[in-house]
């Protein structure tokens, strides 16, 4: 517990304040766009892609898009906003919240076995005799121990209905024990598409064009990609024996829940703002179509965490993630994007990216017809050249008045060499973890080097119990964190200071 403790306060010490101490010269999207273009145009050219688009919502609006290439090599029509790529394994984040929403409304519980859904699946011999059987979240999460299947599965596209159900009744062989590893798995999400159809009494496409699609207003997308209109259908490619060869046209099928949805880029936008806006958590009227905290469900990882890199040109020198998958999506702390939110989708003639930063309400996607062309890489890229020309701000956390309240009784405390304003507010640990005589001591020891602290900077809230502040004093500067304790009335768990280093020259 003490570890934990140490290493918590630490990081309300230093992180909030290394933040504040950023500043860039601002840019505006506009000016940064010359930047972003050539990202995506050097990605098209090396990569060999017909046709890209890409969007930046910012602010609850495609604030920023563009198409470049064609969308087809036969009539060179060009790639716009309006051109229909399909997604593929970002159709996931779709199929997720799909089964949240049944389960808000009752319809399945995501620890409910799997095979509660789908009969089909009883029959099934797990790898040992103590395998835990699937639940639902086992297949949210890419825990059920299948094998990885992208090969595979983005064939599956096509497969009917009947024979999707005779496949399942034949079992499965599984690459491990379930909810041992995170291995990532098409026909896990496959599955989760039959649930949604069984638990919903309607087609999956159905649930999904009734739940999602209509009521965000993304009329141009669907599943039946083949029948799209054809003067914005982006066809597929892939690049083979440098050139060109189209990929076959993949109707829908019951593998549709893991890749088959088709947007465009104006449609794919709205989507990505109705993510972005369940944050922050607000007592503003949820209008849905799902409810902001069931949104913010999806960054939940589960516990199989790994320590990577971050895409893009950035990676081998930024700091390391801590990635791990939530439902339908790729979920990492950065320390300087904050919270990301990502996935990839590549597919037989397709291939795309998004990645969302709800911290800061932006959202970077990008859509290519060429197989497996995914564009992460330049929409990474974009997040960090946002970030560098000061376009990603953070939303403020609001100080809590017990905060507020406690932060100007320790200052009192400092002022005064001694612990006397703060008497009523601690907690029942503050005297035991240090006596009132080593603060006296510790205090006259920081005013003897800094001085009195007649000023101070904003206040950096890490949540409504506690919050990083910085001292602007006589001879130098008091870095500081105050840590409240879960009591009413609310009580000072923990307060700590130090000076800060001068900077160097």
């Amino acid at each position: 517990m003490r570890l934990k403790t140490g290493l918590f306060l630490a990081a309300l010490l230093v992180a909030p304040l290394s933040a504040q101490a950023q500043e860039v010269a601002p840019k505006t999207l506009d000016q940064l766009a010359p930047e972003i273009d050539a990202l995506f145009a050097k990605f098209q050219t090396e990569q060999h892609v017909p046709g890209i688009v890409y969007g930046v919502v910012k602010d609850g609006r495609l604030a920023y898009v563009k198409g470049i290439g064609v969308q087809n090599i036969t009539d060179k029509r060009a790639v716009t906003p309006d051109s229909l790529f399909r997604i593929a394994s970002m159709t996931k984040a779709f199929t997720a919240l799909s089964i949240l929403k049944l389960r808000d409304d009752g319809k399945l519980r995501l620890d409910d076995l799997a095979e509660h859904y789908v009969p089909e699946m009883k029959g099934w011999t797990y790898p040992t005799k103590d395998s835990p059987r699937i639940r639902v979240r086992d297949l949210l999460q890419h825990v059920g121990g299948f094998v990885t299947d992208d090969p595979w599965g983005d064939r599956q596209q096509v497969l009917p209905q009947d024979a999707f159900t005779q496949m399942i009744a034949a079992g499965v062989p599984f690459s491990r024990v379930p909810q041992s590893a995170h291995e990532y798995s098409n026909f896990g999400y496959a599955l989760l598409g039959r649930i949604v159809a069984n638990a919903s009494g309607m087609k999956y496409t159905d649930y999904v064009q009734k739940t999602l699609l209509t009521p965000l207003g993304m009329t141009s997308s669907g599943f039946d990609a083949p029948k799209a209109p054809k003067a914005r259908y982006a066809l597929g490619y892939r690049w083979e024996n440098e050139r060109w060869t189209a990929e076959p046209e993949m109707v829908d099928g019951a593998f549709n829940s893991m890749g088959g949805l088709q947007v465009s880029a104006n449609d794919y936008a709205k989507w990505v703002a109705f993510l972005l806006a369940a944050w922050p958590a607000r007592d503003d009227v949820d209008t849905g179509p799902v409810k902001r905290s069931t949104v913010r469900e999806i960054a939940q990882g589960s516990n199989f965490i790994s320590v990577t890199n971050r895409i893009g040109a950035s990676g081998a020198t930024a700091c390391k993630q801590a990635a791990a998958y939530g439902m339908g999506w790729r979920v990492a702390q950065d320390c300087d994007l904050g919270l990301t939110l990502a996935h990839g989708g590549g597919y037989p003639g397709y291939g795309s990216h998004v990645m969302l930063m709800p911290g800061h309400g932006v959202g970077v996607f990008a859509l290519a017809n060429r197989t497996y062309a995914g564009p992460s890489a330049p929409a990474w890229d974009t997040a960090v050249a946002m970030d560098k020309a000061g376009l990603l701000e953070t939303r403020a956390v609001p100080v809590s008045p017990a905060v507020a309240d406690a932060y100007a009784a320790a200052r009192a405390a400092y002022t005064a060499g001694d612990l006397g304003p703060l008497q009523g507010k601690l907690a029942m640990n503050f005297l035991l973890d240090r006596s009132a005589e080593n603060w006296k001591a510790e205090l006259a020891t920081l005013k003897a080097e800094v001085g009195e602290c007649p000023a101070d900077e904003p206040l950096a809230p890490t949540g409504t119990m506690s919050a990083a502040f910085r001292l602007n004093c006589a001879k130098g500067k008091l870095d500081g964190m105050l840590l409240l304790a879960p009591t009413v009335p609310v009580t000072i768990q923990a307060l700590r200071l130090r000076v800060v280093p001068p900077e160097a020259p």
